[in-house]
């Protein structure tokens, strides 16, 4: 049996035997978990949103993104309605059952609701501070 790794190369060895043993959708959810796990952690803030940020999808990833843009910090938006596997693996990775979901410096914040609240308290803004993310000019009104 040949075995191509997701990169479309033939594996040989123990690395073949071990995807050949395994079912395609566990080798699909492995690949997906990484892809998020190097995204949240190759990036300061990153968005995982029904939408792209100038077009959000959806009134919750539409205010965190008012939110994130009234701060003025830069982020990474990544569209969830673009991948089944993404949507499900993102919920998977964080252990968190809704999307938004907001990631600082390689930590899970929370989703629409924590990250208003944590706004309006100040709170978003000092954990940019702490974690040594910069922060813009908040857009004026």
């Amino acid at each position: 049996m040949t075995v191509r790794g997701l990169d479309g190369q033939i594996a040989r060895g123990p690395i073949a035997r071990a995807r050949s043993a395994r079912a395609p959708q566990e080798e699909l959810n492995m690949s997906i978990e990484k892809f998020i796990d190097t995204e949240v952690k190759s990036n300061d803030v990153v968005l995982f949103m029904k939408g792209t940020p100038q077009f959000p999808q959806c009134g919750f990833s539409g205010q965190v993104v008012q939110i994130l843009d009234h701060v003025g910090v830069g982020y990474k938006g990544l569209n969830v309605l673009e991948s089944a596997d993404l949507r499900d693996g993102i919920k998977t990775y964080s252990n968190w059952p809704t999307i938004p979901q907001l990631y600082v410096k390689g930590e899970f914040v929370g989703g629409c609701d924590i990250i208003r609240e944590m706004f309006q308290a100040g709170e978003l803004q000092q954990l940019f501070a702490d974690k040594g993310v910069t922060v813009g000019a908040p857009a004026s009104a």
